[in-house]
């Protein structure tokens, strides 16, 4: 998710220069050449201006400095590696990014000129649709599926097809079909929000409580009514890394001859439960699950960005978002909230999927299961209270919390910041409303992320805790709490970013204060 930048006005760009020196002014005893270009990058008078910020220059630049300027600019990054809130995909083999490289050039969309590409997208959906169970032994099935930018187009491209699908039945029906509704986990993704709001959805939420992070699926199917377009069950909230119960929410819809398809977001565990939960079921086995959507760039072990959506049946994704289109001499088509696009990440994922296979992927998983298995015993074990699942029955993540009712005077955000000035980026999220405004900390576990790493985090967590302690007894909190919320000014994170919408009040952030988690 790109934030909107904010384009600074003349004003304020000279304002911004008069409490800087002039450097034309400075007696350095040697003029700075204009166009001179020196074996030496930082010899050129490159290394002595300001980066190009807010408009063109006039003039070219040697691509070594452009190169070299833009490099050292990215150095204040993060280390991908140790940004243990995301789960994009930070490691991939150098076959791979080779593979990826060589098809930077290559205009997905054109399938006349690079019709292998195309068929490498068919492939993929085939594995991925046989991954989760779609009935290919049914003679008459016609399984589809497409590849995305990730699971947020995906989740649009879904929601769009249920919207319309129900409209067509209400009109049908010679019914009203102005308001359409989504059941859904208050604990969603952003990107559900938005797809509710972008395409004039009401969003009908079963909130979280305490103890509760997941869907009710009793609640869920009370919500239901003649304008629900459908049900999203997540498998592996970003929080707690949990997986809904699909299979009870299709079981009641059964039960009570409710007419409601299943949209699973198996944006984080559509890559792992398969190889690590294969008896659990909450794929196109259900007969309510009508489409999956899954994040390539997660635990598809892919770089970002990729995603997959997959639909039982033609009938589930309306004829009317369909575009037939003739580009370039090849008919084809299309579904998508894009034209124009790299194939590099589709055949990433090709690779991934042949070079793994089923034993690579279960491997991996099991991995990283048992590491986070080890995360969470190590943490309980220092003093936290664990939240998500182990032993397979949810993602490989460790949420955890001060444990309730503690004396400290800090909090989590407190301890994330102690452990970003380590280096680690492990945050700290107001949890979903209605769950007590309730605080916790989340480490994503990805293949990169090995034992000897983990355990050197553990002990940071112990450092941290005990750091802060110290100075919940010295009666230093409050001023550190102070240098905390400072340091987003001082650091300058802040600028360029549009403050404009700061105050809405839309959305669940906007009215209840939850944090979205990263994905």
């Amino acid at each position: 998710m790109v934030h909107l930048g904010k384009v600074p006005t003349t004003k304020e760009l000279e304002d911004k220069k008069k409490d800087l020196p002039d450097i034309n002014g400075l007696d350095l005893g040697a003029p700075i050449g204009q166009d001179e270009f020196t074996a030496s990058v930082y010899g050129s008078r490159y290394a002595a201006i300001d980066l190009p910020k807010h408009e063109m220059p006039e003039d070219e630049m040697p691509r070594e400095v452009a190169y070299r300027m833009i490099k050292d600019d990215l150095t204040l990054d993060g280390t991908p590696t140790l940004n243990l809130a995301s789960f994009v995909t930070t490691y991939m083999e150098e076959e791979a990014e080779k593979l990826m490289v060589e098809a930077f050039s290559k205009n997905f969309i054109d399938y006349e000129e690079y019709p292998v590409s195309a068929d490498i997208q068919n492939r993929c959906v085939s594995m991925i649709a046989r991954l989760f169970n779609a009935p290919v032994n049914d003679e008459e099935a016609q399984i589809m599926g497409t590849s995305t930018i990730g699971s947020s187009e995906a989740i649009m491209l879904a929601t769009l097809a249920m919207k319309k699908r129900w409209q067509n039945q209400r009109r049908a029906e010679g019914k009203d079909a102005s308001r359409p509704n989504i059941v859904m986990n208050s604990a969603v993704q952003v990107c559900w929000e938005k797809a509710a709001r972008y395409f004039d959805v009401e969003e009908k939420y079963v909130y979280c409580e305490e103890g509760r992070y997941v869907i009710d699926p009793e609640q869920a199917v009370d919500l239901v009514d003649e304008n629900t377009i459908g049900i999203c069950s997540i498998l592996g909230t970003t929080y707690t890394g949990e997986y809904e119960d699909t299979k009870k929410i299709n079981d009641l819809l059964v039960e009570r001859n409710i007419d409601c398809p299943i949209h699973v977001d198996a944006a984080s565990g559509g890559f792992v439960a398969p190889f690590v939960n294969p008896n659990l079921e909450w794929d196109f086995r259900l007969e309510k699950v009508v489409s999956i959507n899954v994040s390539g760039h997660k635990y598809g072990l892919v770089y970002p960005g990729v995603g997959w959506v997959v639909w039982r049946d033609p009938k589930y994704l309306p004829k009317e978002l369909i575009f037939n289109i003739n580009y370039l001499g090849a008919d084809q088509a299309s579904f998508t909230l894009n034209f124009s696009r790299g194939a590099s990440q589709v055949i990433g994922q090709y690779y991934q999927l042949i070079r793994l296979g089923k034993k690579g992927y279960r491997s991996i998983m099991m991995n990283l299961t048992r590491t986070s298995d080890y995360l969470a015993a190590s943490v309980e074990k220092l003093g936290f209270e664990v939240m998500s699942q182990g032993h397979g029955n949810g993602l490989p993540l460790v949420a955890f919390r001060l444990k309730p009712g503690h004396k400290h005077n800090f909090d989590e955000f407190a301890i994330a910041h102690q452990l970003r000035e380590r280096g680690w980026v492990v945050p700290a999220y107001t949890m979903a409303p209605h769950a007590s405004k309730l605080k916790m900390m989340r480490v994503v576990v990805r293949e990169d992320f090995s034992r000897s790493r983990c355990d050197a985090l553990i002990t940071d967590i112990g450092l941290a805790y005990k750091e802060l302690c110290k100075l919940d007894e010295n009666d230093l909190i409050k001023p550190y709490q102070e240098h905390i919320k400072s340091q987003h000014k001082r650091s300058g994170k802040n600028k360029g970013m549009n403050d404009y919408f700061t105050d809405e009040k839309h959305s669940l952030q906007g009215k209840h204060g939850k944090t979205h988690a990263v994905c």
